[in-house]
């Protein structure tokens, strides 16, 4: 069996609510490494909505959340059946 990596967890990463909606917002990256860093989004359904580009830094990560947010409402989030991909 392969081993699964283990992940370093941005202090950014955690629950965000807006509009009465919860989301879970992890930002991650190999553990020990300088590599850039992934970003996901959790929803109260369990749907999983992933940034296909990985980012720089976890600032950028969370940044880049927050300009969706902005522009197209936590909501956004949750519209549609199947998973979105950023």
């Amino acid at each position: 069996m392969a081993k699964t990596p283990k992940l370093e967890h941005s202090e950014l990463a955690g629950e965000f609510t807006e509009d009465g909606v919860t989301v879970l917002v992890d930002i991650f990256r190999p553990e020990g490494t300088n590599g850039d860093w992934k970003m996901e989004v959790v929803t109260q359904d369990e749907d999983l909505i992933e940034w296909e580009e990985p980012f720089a830094t976890d600032r950028e990560a969370f940044d880049e959340f927050l300009a969706t947010v902005a522009r197209d409402g936590i909501h956004s989030f949750l519209e549609g059946d199947d998973p979105s991909i950023h």
